[in-house]
């Protein structure tokens, strides 16, 4: 399929990759920490995916989303 509009360039930023991987670190230390019943880690890993986000919002907002100043897209 192609895209008449063009490809919109989400998720290959720097503010992207890093809330993604925050998130993702995140999620698999509460699963973890869910199997092995460790309350208190799995809500602070419920945070880190709250502080993921922000972090990625905030790196946007600095320059580094897909349409910032300071990003310099790859070709494909």
């Amino acid at each position: 399929m192609s895209n008449p509009i063009g490809d919109p360039g989400h998720g290959h930023s720097p503010a992207a990759w890093t809330a993604v991987v925050i998130m993702l670190l995140a999620i698999t230390v509460g699963t973890v920490a869910f199997f092995l019943e460790m309350a208190w880690l799995v809500w602070v890993s419920a945070a880190f995916v709250l502080v993921g986000a922000v972090v990625g919002w905030a790196m946007a907002k600095a320059g580094y989303g897909v349409n910032g100043p300071k990003y310099a897209p790859k070709a494909h």
